[in-house]
């Protein structure tokens, strides 16, 4: 976290026994682009690309958008799969894959470079899903 964030200066001391940065610490976080304009319902879930240059969004229009971090333009079309509100979104370790857990009850993975959704969705909830997370090694969700 940067020198100046409020996470930062609280965290210290409640973790001070833990890792440090040496050199290349910001003082602050790097400019972000005011909003990401393009769902026409409320955005419930977001997460940052392991290399921090996408975001994607999850929606109660059903829908999951990827947007350029540094411009905050959307790239590509909309993901649609979902027929209930995406409740949440994560990229996989290797930034190549989206899941994403809906209102739907289902769990969807999807190409990130495609925007295609990777195999049926997975169903056995008997209600919403309001967490996804990758295993650390990308294998499992």
């Amino acid at each position: 976290m940067p020198k100046k964030s409020i996470l930062r200066s609280e965290g210290l001391g409640k973790y001070s026994e833990t890792l440090r940065v040496t050199q290349g610490l910001e003082e602050v976080y790097p400019g972000l682009p005011d909003s990401l304009r393009g769902h026409s319902g409320s955005v419930v879930a977001v997460a940052f690309s392991p290399d921090g240059s996408r975001i994607v969004s999850g929606s109660r229009d059903q829908t999951i958008r990827l947007w350029d971090a540094k411009t905050g333009e959307p790239v590509g079309d909309p993901l649609r799969g979902h027929s209930n509100s995406v409740t949440a979104v994560a990229f996989s370790p290797d930034g190549s894959r989206i899941v994403s857990g809906s209102e739907d009850e289902t769990i969807r993975l999807w190409d990130a470079k495609t925007g295609e959704p990777v195999g049926d969705p997975l169903r056995g909830h008997s209600n919403s899903v309001n967490a996804v997370a990758f295993s650390p090694d990308g294998s499992r969700i």
